[in-house]
């Protein structure tokens, strides 16, 4: 099974990291307000980021490394893809 780290730009410009398994169905959840709390209300998003792991483990690992990341450094990686 293939997982997806992502991230959203939100309504607010703030940026969310996450991982799923599904990526249309993991965002049409942030989209109706039942995905992460953090997402709810701050629609609406964009996808501007993603980049995919063979083991939840290592989108986990990845995921938490980018969460780490200061806003800037997470620019500089979107601008990098």
């Amino acid at each position: 099974m293939n997982w997806t780290v992502y991230i959203l730009e939100c309504g607010d410009q703030s940026l969310y990291t996450g991982i799923t398994n599904d990526l249309e169905a993991r965002i049409s959840a942030h989209e109706s307000g039942k995905g992460a709390k953090y997402t709810k209300g701050r629609g609406p998003f964009r996808l501007v980021y993603r980049e995919k792991h063979k083991s939840r483990s290592a989108a986990s690992k990845r995921e938490t490394e980018i969460k780490s990341l200061s806003r800037n450094e997470k620019l500089r990686l979107l601008k990098s893809r």
